[in-house]
């Protein structure tokens, strides 16, 4: 017999999904927004709810403590993110917060203590959509950001620093350091699939193997700008087709060999003066890059570069390229995993185990402590989209495994 609440879980989906409504259910809810803000003391006021102390940090992570008998010892820590993609959807992240304060909710509701500590964290800006650098929260909670960090600018010229300091968040560039890895005893997170072969297997939820390793890049094309019915075809510096030439060959790089699961995409792109009839002066745009094999995530970056290179000879351009995310693939606590089969197997549950092609707040976790995550099945595999969509029934099996395996490891 499950103890979750599923109509809590439901009803605080929904409330949370209202801030950022875009359309019937989409969400567009960027880090560091009045928006953001908004379900950031919605989040603070579930967890006190639940029986936690809670504060807000200079990262804008929400965190809520359910303290031991013995708060000295290494913590549990449970959590994802809820901020969003600028036309995302309801579940992405956000079941992973709303499960984890029902976990506690419902230890507190039986009376349940432990000598651990329990944490419960909504991460800031995980995402990344509005400074182009995603996992801010979590990496300064590990000590992995820098000043740079703060002074990167979204598009309307803001930096995360402002950004943070408009809904009222001080900053603090000391950067204090939360989790080490003499503190958090355990990570686990609870996420949307954000992909199909859940479903494809008749399953409501599955437990990740390991995440793979993301390059993020931004590269930029310099040429030279022009009249577009004057300066003759061939003496043109056009920054605007030197980065089309490069997409298009990514893209069909990628996909030469179907049987691998290397991804790449170029999701944001800046064009200068952006005229129509203007040739093109710069071009920014970014790439992500990502695989489970590090040493093969590196054979396609190396392409990249001899293409982009090619690329710059051909059209008379100046470039640069910064890397913004470098992280290796991070696998998943073999005793951990093992906790969730016979959890899964006593829920009468196929434990199913997959890899996970996004990133994820764990990604960083894994740098400092063990850690587990459970994946549920949402619909056609669709995410950072309005139409993402996971039923509350798959949530509650979600969570209820999320609280059996938490009462495993306390």
């Amino acid at each position: 017999m499950s103890l979750i609440n599923s109509k809590r879980l439901e009803d605080r989906i929904t409330k949370l999904a209202n801030i950022g409504k875009v359309g019937e259910t989409g969400v567009s809810r960027l880090a560091h927004s009045i928006e953001d803000k908004r379900a950031m003391d919605l989040v603070a006021s579930w967890m006190v709810e639940a029986g936690m102390k809670t504060e807000i940090d200079c990262y804008g992570n929400v965190i809520g403590v359910y303290e031991g008998t013995s708060p000295s010892l290494p913590r549990l820590v449970l959590g994802s993110h809820i901020d969003s993609q600028p036309r995302g959807g309801r579940f992405d992240g956000t079941i992973g917060v709303i499960g984890a304060i029902e976990v506690v909710q419902i230890l507190n509701e039986s009376n349940l203590t432990f000598e651990r500590s329990i944490e419960v964290v909504a991460f800031s800006d995980e995402e990344g959509a509005r400074f182009n650098k995603g996992l801010f929260g979590v990496r300064g909670l590990t000590g992995n950001l820098t000043v740079e960090d703060l002074l990167r600018k979204d598009s309307d010229g803001i930096s995360r620093k402002q950004a943070l300091e408009n809904i009222g968040i001080t900053t603090n560039e000391a950067f204090p350091v939360r989790y080490t890895s003499d503190n958090v005893f355990a990570f686990l997170e609870m996420h949307i699939e954000q992909g199909p072969l859940l479903e494809s297997k008749e399953l409501p939820v599955g437990i990740v193997q390991g995440i793979s390793g993301p390059l993020w890049l931004t590269v930029e094309f310099r040429g030279h700008s022009g009249h577009a019915g004057s300066v003759p075809m061939n003496l043109r510096k056009d920054a605007l087709v030197g980065a089309a030439r490069v997409i298009y060959l990514f893209d069909e790089l990628l996909k030469q060999d179907e049987t691998i699961p290397t991804v790449g995409t170029v999701g944001y792109i800046e064009n200068f003066p952006n005229s129509r009839n203007s040739i093109s002066d710069r071009v920014t745009f970014t790439v992500d890059l990502r695989d489970i094999l590090p040493e093969r995530r590196d054979l396609f970056e190396q392409k990249l570069y001899e293409i982009i290179a090619e690329t710059v000879e051909e059209y008379q351009l100046d470039y640069s390229i910064s890397v913004d995310t470098n992280s290796e693939p991070k696998y998943c606590a073999d005793w951990i995993k093992d906790i969730l089969k016979d959890e899964l197997q006593q829920m009468d549950q196929v434990p199913y185990e997959l890899m996970s092609g996004p990133f994820h707040d764990a990604l960083m976790m894994a740098e400092i402590s063990p850690f587990g995550m459970i994946f549920v099945r949402c619909k056609d595999g669709l995410s950072h989209h309005p139409n993402e969509y996971a039923s509350i029934d798959d949530i509650t099996t979600g969570t209820n495994l999320l609280y059996k395996a938490v009462l495993k490891i306390l």
